[in-house]
């Protein structure tokens, strides 16, 4: 037998290693397909933006006739009506920045809301491997810090930087209609400044996405500490989990720091870069105003664009570095929205029968009896016979787990199986639920081949009851009825309580003992067989007691289980 019966936990086949993006484009363009659900909001988005840029244009162009016109000449009267005229226009940009800015607010989380549930839809469609081979913590950091950038973006760096390329855009038309000369000595900083914000903008990108994966892989190993808190108490393993840990811990502090540097010196390289740009370019007009090639009005209003169009690039440097970071979260979403999701060709389905002698008809009352239907409407009674016909399996296509493996179970049949962690117990329950698929042999249900058995009738006849239980939200009677249609009889049954009994509507403690006694009773309305998990030298005479009279109780009913101790691990493991 191999080592271990479950795949490596990580990453997936990259682990948490730091990847380029590949496909930026391709990324933008599907998080643009969720915002064009919102086309009139962004039209209207798109004229706010214009007319706030070309008002804070046409706010500079209107120096040049204030100076020339009303203070030089003295004409203060004039020059009040012009502030005012100035007033006003900035205003109108003031007015529509505010209100494109909260309608990217509300696209961005409508925006952010479908794509959270496009991915927590796509999770319910993802195969157990996809679980078993990707940290949990991983996971959970797609649908938090991932999410939160991709918001960050859409609400206001994509409304920031479009507003910042049209100011740029009139801006510089704007300087080349005054002066074509002077814009020269800009645009030589112009090119200077895209030279930075290409260097340190994309080093930025790589140590931002490795900050998204060494983020996901210590919210991953937090996560995995804190469940295992027991179990690395018995074992005094605190002091490698520390250790561990830290080197977690300093992988993201080196990868944020790294980030956040080059993030930080693009500020203040472009900040330089527009000073001596403006310190040129007033010595130059100045030359020229003296000369009288330019008027004091233009050489004003001229030396505020200036002024004004590094404004825009700074500001896009500074969006660049969001928008980076999202679009890193953003491919890790949609990494995990095109996961291959879990495929079913099974076409034979369980019904509900009413059975009189050997004839068996479907019926949809609840009569106790269960049939598997076939695609041609053949009727083969469940009775819960399991057998393995020559079955090899491996989990990673290298470590071969089960080899050449033949046996059966029939109907009632109890049977035990002895053997160390990692021995293939476990590995058994998953080919029978049809989480993974043998590679080589076949598994029948009642003569059926698993394979032909759609796997939401599969495991709809089969209950589980894993050592490690999973209590959800709500009451006893909430977490018994779990995806089962349970009506209040058979909960009442299934549970082993009295009608006048309140405790089905009492909150569930995390206890595990209280979360395996429910998913016991859970499992007792199960079609046919169960599988029960328990830690034998841990489990208490009074509930070993239990599992032996629910045993017992099953094994009346023509339940078809199957008993696994595993010493190696010391748990009893109960399929059918």
């Amino acid at each position: 037998m191999a080592k271990s019966n479950t795949p490596p936990r990580g990453g997936g086949p990259n682990k948490h290693g730091f990847q380029r993006p590949r496909n930026t484009k391709k990324t933008f363009l599907r998080l643009l397909g969720y915002m064009g659900k919102y086309k009139a909001l962004l039209i209207l988005v798109a004229l706010c933006l214009m007319l706030s840029s070309i008002a804070s244009v046409a706010t500079g162009y209107l120096l040049k006739p204030i100076l020339n016109d009303y203070i030089i000449p003295g004409d203060f009267q004039g020059l009040l009506k012009m502030l005012f005229v100035q007033g006003g226009v900035f205003i109108i940009s003031a007015l529509c920045s505010y209100v494109y800015s909260r309608l990217m607010v509300y696209v961005a989380q409508r925006a952010v809301a479908t794509i959270r549930e496009d991915l927590f839809n796509k999770m319910q469609e993802l195969p157990v491997s996809y679980f078993d081979t990707h940290l949990s913590g991983d996971m959970m950091s797609r649908f938090t810090n991932d999410m939160d950038t991709v918001s960050e973006m859409i609400g206001n760096s994509f409304a920031s930087l479009l507003s910042n390329v049209l100011t740029f855009v009139a801006t510089f038309v704007m300087m080349l209609v005054m002066n074509p000369l002077l814009t020269l000595i800009t645009v030589a900083f112009l090119f200077l400044m895209l030279l930075v914000v290409k260097t340190i903008g994309g080093k930025s990108r790589v140590n931002f996405q490795r900050q998204q994966q060494t983020l996901g892989a210590l919210n991953g190993y937090i996560e995995e500490m804190i469940e295992g808190q027991k179990v690395i108490k018995v074992f005094s393993h605190e002091e490698k989990a520390m250790e561990a840990f830290s080197k977690l811990n300093e992988d993201y502090r080196v990868a944020g720091t790294m980030a956040q540097s080059y993030a930080g010196a693009m500020m203040p390289a472009m900040a330089n870069l527009s000073r001596i740009d403006y310190a040129i370019t007033c010595c130059v007009g100045g030359l020229l105003a003296i000369r009288g090639v330019f008027d004091k009005g233009s050489l004003g209003a001229y030396l505020l664009y200036v002024k004004q169009v590094s404004q825009p690039i700074n500001g896009i440097s500074q969006q660049v570095n969001v928008i980076l970071a999202a679009a890193a979260g953003a491919e890790r979403i949609f990494d995990m929205m095109d996961a291959p999701p879990e495929t079913d060709a099974g076409k034979t389905v369980l019904v509900r029968v009413e059975k009189e002698g050997d004839t068996l008809t479907e019926t949809q009352r609840r009569t106790g009896h269960w049939a598997w239907k076939k695609p041609d409407g053949e009727l083969v009674e469940l009775r819960g016979d399991v057998r393995f016909h020559d079955v090899t399996f491996s989990y990673d296509g290298e470590k071969t787990v089960l080899h050449n493996i033949s046996l059966f179970a029939k109907p009632g049949q109890k049977i035990a199986f002895v053997g160390s962690t990692g021995a293939g117990k476990t590995t058994i329950t998953n080919l029978i639920n049809r989480f993974y698929d043998v590679q080589e042999g076949t598994i029948t249900y009642d003569g059926i081949d698993v394979k032909d058995i759609a796997k939401d009738s599969l495991r709809r006849s089969l209950g589980m009851v894993l050592q490690e239980t999973q209590l959800f939200t709500g009451t006893i009677a909430d977490n018994i009825r779990f995806f089962r249609d349970l009506d209040d009889a058979a909960l009442v049954r299934a549970a082993g309580v009295t009608e006048e009994d309140d405790v089905l509507e009492r909150p569930l403690r995390a206890q595990t003992m209280q979360g395996e006694r429910v998913a016991l009773a859970h499992s007792e309305e199960a079609p046919k067989g169960t599988y029960i998990e328990f830690t034998i030298r841990l489990l208490r005479a009074a509930d070993e007691a239990l599992v032996r009279e629910w045993l017992d109780y099953g094994e009346l009913k023509g339940m078809g289980q199957w008993r696994n101790a595993g010493w190696g691990r010391m748990t009893w493991e109960e399929i059918g």
